[in-house]
């Protein structure tokens, strides 16, 4: 058994015999998880998978993932796509500039590949999106490359097997996990062995009240021998998050209502909400957002009534919303922002790309329209 201090590099023949990889394939080729992908793995079909499970859990991603291959069957469809197409259809999944640097790196294969993604890892890495894990992800299922893939789940699985006693998020602690991955790699057979490692994360190593006692590579587990297996991976005490209020006004003039794009860096880049300001606090004036909303839009809104309070919660805060609604009489107003805005009918809110939050709230407003 090895341990995290010395991790010894091993020609690749010799990671056959390692009882890890043995016990590890042994276990995956009975209980993996039927994942669509997996079944006929092309490159195009395990990118957009990989892609989408980054922060998301797999139970949420996959509706969304069978909606993208019907609406974007290959490279070319999704290079040839708008950008709002793809938002829309990704709303809800959340971290939308993996979205975007989906459809940029699709538009760069068919410029640069002829539509077919590039075999090596190293040619994977140079596209808009694709870091490490991805690329070594792609690389070993879909090209059968002998190359590591190292993400959150397995992450977990090595530092308890090896006891790595390093902070995961150091620079340290990833050359220490990558370098446990490839050690054990056993060749030709790279697909099998990442995924197992992904699945064995997702089943049974898991955060909290791991599965130990059914999980098949508990004789070599190190954190499970000293009954440390949940401290392991070794992280960062969170912080708290801090809590953001904010108001927004649904306004409208005729049959259509106001809304603006957000710029396209940043959080929800591009995506479309309702004019909206950030309160000094939960107790912030009626006027004080009137005030601030005059100044983003360059007119004076009437009083208007309640339409309901959203919360939502982000990675880094969250967020709390107080929503009102009004009709403006007369001509429309000439709108003074420095963003993109539209005056648009109600029904067309559906094929506008939004945020949960203004989702709701569109939601909402219809609801007490109809």
């Amino acid at each position: 058994m090895w341990s995290d201090e010395a991790v010894p590099s091993l020609p690749n023949p010799y990671c056959m015999s390692s009882p890890i990889a043995k016990n590890l394939l042994r276990w995956y080729s009975s209980r993996q998880r039927d994942l669509p992908w997996r079944k006929r793995p092309r490159p195009y079909a395990v990118w957009v998978a990989e892609v989408m499970a980054q922060q998301t859990r797999l139970e949420t991603m996959l509706p969304y993932y069978r909606r993208w291959m019907r609406r974007f069957p290959t490279i070319h469809s999704l290079a040839g796509s708008s950008e709002q197409d793809v938002l829309l259809l990704w709303e809800g999944l959340g971290y939308y500039g993996r979205a975007r640097n989906l459809r940029r790196a699709a538009q760069q294969v068919v410029r640069e590949f002829g539509g077919r993604l590039p075999l090596t890892a190293e040619a994977l890495r140079r596209l808009p999106g694709i870091g490490r894990y991805t690329a070594g992800a792609i690389a070993s299922l879909a090209f059968g490359a002998d190359e590591p893939a190292v993400d959150g789940n397995a992450i977990r699985v090595l530092a308890r097997v090896f006891n790595v006693k390093l902070l995961a998020g150091s620079s340290a602690a990833q050359v220490r996990f990558w370098t446990l991955a490839a050690a054990h790699l056993p060749p030709g057979r790279a697909a099998e062995y990442n995924q197992a490692l992904m699945d064995l994360g997702a089943e049974l190593c898991l955060p909290r009240k791991p599965k130990c006692g059914v999980c098949p590579l508990r004789a070599d587990c190190r954190a499970k021998a000293l009954g440390i297996q949940e401290q392991r991976p070794v992280k960062v005490k969170p912080k708290a998050v801090p809590t953001r209020h904010f108001a927004a006004a649904v306004i409208r003039q005729g049959g259509r209502v106001l809304v603006v794009q957000r710029p396209a860096a940043g959080l929800l880049g591009s995506l479309w909400e309702f004019p909206n300001v950030r309160l000094s606090g939960a107790h912030s004036s009626t006027a004080t957002y009137r005030r601030a909303l005059k100044k983003d839009l360059g007119f004076a809104l009437p009083l208007g009534q309640h339409l309901g309070d959203f919360s939502h919660q982000y990675s880094h805060f969250n967020a709390h919303l107080r929503a009102f609604h009004t009709s403006l009489n007369g001509s429309r107003p000439r709108v003074d922002s420095q963003r993109v805005f539209r005056w648009v009918p109600l029904a067309h809110l559906q094929k506008l790309p939004m945020g949960k939050l203004d989702r709701r709230i569109a939601e909402a407003y219809c609801r007490i329209e109809v």
